[in-house]
């Protein structure tokens, strides 16, 4: 059984080095590219600034400090406190605990819109940077880097370059339209 998976694996690893020896193929994350341009920066800053999320998030830390305080609080006392104080330190934590993820809830999905509208603002930059850069570097094989991947090397990775030419993009559509 062992000897069968040895070979499985080293026949995976000679046919998906064989792909990557082959000129013309390059990897590419392009989550990473997009929530890495400056752009993406900006408009993270700029949730963090908003009244709602900020309040959203200290209200978040506040409960989560109020929570830790009652478990240690609960922890220390265990010994003295009745039954009933227990069981009403108990809901305490987890009432909080519901509200804390209900409020993580809220700053998760305001994050995930964030990044939506930015690759939704950035699509057709990037569908264009991509197209050209198979192009320029006669990419025949374009892998999306993922969790399947294996490994890559880190030369055929397109990701900074991305990165790179939509903050350049983005600065000449400024300037361009001021």
């Amino acid at each position: 059984m062992k000897n069968l998976l040895k070979l499985y694996l080293l026949s995976i690893i000679f046919i998906s080095s064989s792909v990557f020896a082959m000129d013309g193929v390059a990897v590419i994350d392009m989550r990473t590219a997009v929530l890495s341009t400056q752009a993406a920066a900006d408009a993270f800053k700029a949730l963090e600034e908003d009244p709602d999320y900020s309040s959203n998030l200290e209200e978040a830390k506040s409960l989560q400090a109020d929570r830790q305080a009652i478990a240690e609080k609960l922890q220390k006392e265990l010994e003295t406190l009745s039954q009933e104080q227990i069981a009403e330190m108990q809901r305490d934590i987890q009432d909080k605990g519901q509200d804390l993820e209900f409020l993580a809830g809220k700053i998760q999905q305001a994050q995930e819109e964030t990044a939506a509208k930015i690759f939704t603002d950035t699509g057709p930059a990037m569908q264009k940077i991509i197209s050209e850069l198979i192009a320029a570097k006669q990419i025949k094989v374009l892998l999306a880097k993922s969790e399947a991947l294996l490994f890559s090397d880190p030369a055929l990775d397109l990701t900074d370059d991305v990165t790179s030419m939509l903050d350049v993009a983005a600065v000449e559509a400024l300037s361009q339209s001021e």
